[in-house]
């Protein structure tokens, strides 16, 4: 059986994100995913909503079969208590892949990390990042 651990943010929901699970979900027969602290967000603005409801709402999807929130200090943690097979990434990630290799080599952890697909929108008005949902909802209500 191959295990295979997704994460991310996942502070509104939307279709890039559903992509991304699918896409990670195929790679093996299960998927397991972290969803990032609030307080460990650095790389942009924390999300809105709280840890848990996050972990719920993806724990909720028919493709995941494991939702946590992340270690409080140290990302590694769960994955090396999780001891998946693969690692996706979502297409646009900013994470260095390399970097992550480099790292789990390190911790012994046997694991390999692969990108997930990019997901084209159907049609232009299609919003597929939490940034240009919450541009949208303020240009029109705000």
């Amino acid at each position: 059986m191959t295990h295979v651990l997704a994460q991310g943010t996942f502070d509104l929901l939307h279709p890039g994100h559903v992509h991304y699970l699918r896409d990670a979900a195929e790679m093996g027969d299960r998927l397991s995913v972290i969803i990032a602290r609030r307080e460990n967000v650095t790389h942009k603005q924390k999300p809105i909503l709280p840890n848990r409801q996050r972990r719920d709402m993806i724990h909720a999807l028919e493709m995941v079969d494991h939702a946590r929130v992340g270690h409080p200090e140290d990302i590694f943690a769960p994955i090396e208590e999780l001891d998946p097979d693969i690692i996706a990434l979502g297409y646009d990630q900013h994470h260095d892949d390399a970097a992550i290799e480099a790292e789990l080599d390190r911790r012994g952890i046997d694991c390999v990390v692969r990108r997930a697909s990019p997901l084209d929108p159907e049609a232009s008005e299609e919003l597929l990042s939490t940034g240009r949902i919450i541009e949208r909802i303020c240009e029109e209500r705000c």
